[in-house]
């Protein structure tokens, strides 16, 4: 996220596509945006117009923010490193998402960029679960936006 350029953003169609060269994995990736993604991202875009980066370093426009500025922020908010990390917002999401049981597991990891460890298994199950993984993403927009409004 903290790399996040804005050219990898498509607000009309509602995706994130995440070139192979920044994942680990090293696969394009594309995410699906819910609406309450697109609202935020255009209100990022009208505070911070002037650089590549959603999320711009606070020295200059031209490299993004630091990787320990998210971990810093949650340390601000009183949050032990042993409590939260940034990372730490993937794996709630996995928890909660599978203990749901609304979703197909392979949509959820799909969603992680995760690649299925089993060379057989991941021979022939190459799907992408899309259409899952946009109800997925609009789920748990509207799980945050619940746990943030009480």
């Amino acid at each position: 996220m903290r790399n996040a350029k804005w050219e990898e953003f498509d607000l009309t169609e509602k995706v994130w596509s995440i070139p192979a060269t920044k994942m680990k994995m090293r696969r394009d990736h594309i995410v699906p945006l819910p609406d309450q993604a697109i609202e935020l991202l255009e209100q990022l875009r009208a505070m911070n117009n002037k650089g590549d980066y959603l999320f711009p370093s606070l020295r200059t426009w031209t490299r993004p923010m630091s990787e320990n500025t998210l971990n810093a922020a949650l340390r601000r908010m009183g949050y032990a490193g042993d409590e939260m990390t940034a990372h730490g917002f993937r794996a709630s999401f996995s928890t909660l998402a599978n203990e749901s049981g609304l979703w197909n597991p392979d949509a959820i990891e799909r969603a992680l960029a995760h690649v299925e460890k089993n060379e057989v298994r991941r021979a022939y199950a190459r799907g992408e679960h899309w259409e899952e993984r946009v109800r997925l993403a609009d789920w748990w927009a509207g799980y945050l936006e619940q746990v943030s409004s009480s």
